[in-house]
């Protein structure tokens, strides 16, 4: 067994030297909230066809864990959406960067993000989605900072109330750094 990850500092040799504020939610307490989604979700579809729909590239950790915890068949596949193209600021427009391959009518989809933040891109999303026929859309996301003003859709799966600090770890990046990490902390 591996030893616990700091609570503050640059210790961990995975912060790449770099130093966290603090553990907002360790491994053992995120993998406890994963295996209790997959039993919300396994008790939410009890028939239908489900296709669990990853928004790249910060899900895919928490999707790999949460799929492995809900005990019924389903299909897995991803997408990655833009809203922000050259700038860096979000243009209102969602592209669809990989478009999922899966057919979604009259599928149950259950789009799994990995924090909700804005809502802006997430809300369009599933717009797009809704588009194509599926049976239900539901969100899913590992932390939910409730600060979304323009979040038109209720997340109805939610690991943790986030708070309202940049957060890596667990999927989540900064500057493509930090996913790797089993815990997610609040980047200092």
């Amino acid at each position: 067994m591996s030893a616990a990850p700091p609570n503050v500092g640059s210790a961990d040799p995975r912060l790449l030297g770099r130093a966290v504020k603090r553990i907002a939610y360790g491994a053992p307490e995120i993998a406890w909230r994963v295996d209790e989604l997959g039993a919300e979700i396994t008790a939410a579809y009890p028939d239908g066809e489900l296709l669990v729909l990853g928004l790249l590239k910060g899900s895919f950790v928490f999707l790999a864990d949460l799929v492995r915890q809900i005990r019924r068949p389903l299909q897995v596949d991803f997408l990655v959406a833009s809203s922000y193209g050259v700038g860096t600021s979000s243009s209102g427009e969602v592209n669809l960067v990989y478009d999922p391959e899966t057919i979604l009518e009259k599928k149950h989809i259950l789009l799994v993000e990995d924090i909700v933040d804005s809502g802006r891109t997430l809300s369009r999303l599933v717009d797009v989605l809704q588009l194509r026929g599926p049976k239900s859309i539901e969100i899913c996301a590992l932390l939910h900072k409730h600060i979304a003003t323009e979040l038109r859709y209720p997340t109805r799966f939610i690991g943790f109330d986030a708070p309202n600090e940049f957060l890596v770890g667990y999927g989540l990046d900064h500057a493509e750094d930090f996913r790797h990490l089993p815990y997610v902390a609040s980047l200092a």
